[in-house]
């Protein structure tokens, strides 16, 4: 459907008059016409019953026009915006993860970013969910994962990033939260969460320590459902670090355990850009002095 005939339809729908209609929108009453008649063919139902006294919308053509105007009031905000884009910006860089603590440190490096690229905007893209989809189909330049859910995945250029550890986390006003090192000994007769998306790992020890029945173990939907329960002090979890978001509510202790999983930077084979390489030279520059805290 011509996006121009939008506008025909939500002001015959205001007006019920043809030729007061055409006036407000400062085209001839037989243009009108014929736009409502284009329209209605095309989607193959009658949105005004026409007679004398004007038009009147159809019982359909008022479900059709509620549904319009929330289509063309989204279809303006986006003009909009890319108008305020185009104006003030050349390129965009868009970074996909899972959770905004995922890449704590995304704001530090935008705005040393900024600084030397002032006419590239980076955009960050959360999706816990659809994180991975998003990139493989192009929605987003740049991916922050685990190296394990990327390996196989055709079409993409590998950076290494950092080692994320596996950290015991509980409120901070917790005993356990004095502790500079969590053991297996520790989680007697606490209730720890799992599941919740954990990588293969992570589970693996989880299933390792649940087999202790002094251990209670509650399974989780994911991580902000875990989070959610630790905060109300009636369980405590295991986390990856780099889902740590620096809340003082919550105490981060490292757990004994030898597991480090890679986490790295993805980028589609197919581009070149000079900005994406130098935004994921800042990012890795910017991680480097702080892995061991991931």
């Amino acid at each position: 459907m011509n996006t121009r005939y939008f506008e025909s339809v939500l002001e015959l729908a205001k007006t019920r008059n043809f030729n007061r209609a055409a006036e407000n929108l400062f085209i001839s009453q037989p243009t009108l016409t014929y736009q409502i008649n284009s329209v209605e063919h095309e989607i193959g139902f009658r949105l005004f019953d026409r007679s004398g006294k004007g038009a009147s919308l159809t019982p359909a053509g008022e479900q059709f026009v509620i549904t319009l105007r929330d289509i063309s009031s989204q279809l303006q905000r986006a003009v909009e915006q890319g108008q305020n884009f185009s104006a003030m910006y050349r390129d965009n860089i868009r970074i996909g993860m899972p959770l905004r603590s995922a890449v704590c440190y995304l704001p530090e490096v935008m705005r040393q970013f900024r600084r030397e690229e002032p006419s590239v905007s980076i955009t960050p893209v959360i999706d816990y969910r659809n994180y991975l989809e998003s990139f493989v189909s192009g929605e987003t330049d740049i991916l922050f994962a685990l190296q394990s859910r990327v390996r196989h995945v055709p079409d993409i250029r590998i950076h290494p990033f950092f080692d994320t550890h596996i950290y015991f986390v509980c409120r901070s006003d917790d005993p356990l939260a004095k502790k500079k090192l969590i053991t297996k000994e520790d989680l007697k007769g606490r209730v720890l969460m799992i599941g919740g998306g954990s990588p293969a790992p992570l589970r693996k020890l989880q299933q390792e320590i649940i087999q202790d029945p002094s251990v209670t173990y509650f399974n989780s939907n994911d991580h902000d459902t875990s989070m959610t329960y630790v905060a109300a002090d009636e369980a405590v979890v295991l986390s990856p670090g780099f889902l740590n978001d620096h809340n003082s509510q919550f105490a981060w202790i490292p757990y004994d355990t030898d597991i480090a999983m890679p986490c790295v930077l993805c980028t589609h084979a197919g581009d070149s850009r000079k900005t994406v390489r130098r935004f994921l030279e800042l990012l890795k520059e910017y991680y480097s002095d702080r892995s061991l805290m991931l």
